[in-house]
């Protein structure tokens, strides 16, 4: 159990990593709206493990809910865009 969970500490830091990039990039609106994204998939994961633990899930299982939310995060966040348009500067054009 103890490489799970080290698994998920180091997946979960990447997210953390893109998601900081994405609130540092992504302009006023984006930067709350995954703040608030955030906030309530914590919530609902949380919830989640709740209602499985009291089901009688074991702790491994309740680690692979949190894993699969975090790939899923990460697979998210990791479509951030670059801010560079595919538009040509005016010398580019006249070459």
């Amino acid at each position: 159990m103890l490489h799970l969970l080290t698994r998920l500490a180091v997946e979960a830091n990447g997210v953390i990593a893109l998601r900081m990039m994405k609130l540092m990039l992504g302009g006023r609106r984006a930067a709350r709206r995954e703040a608030r994204l955030m906030v309530t998939e914590k919530i609902d994961t949380a919830v989640k493990a709740s209602k499985s633990l009291i089901g009688g899930a074991s702790a491994e299982e309740i680690i692979g809910q949190y894993r699969r939310r975090v790939a899923a995060n990460a697979r998210r966040l990791g479509k951030i865009p670059t801010g560079r348009t595919a538009k040509k500067s005016r010398s580019q054009r006249r070459k």
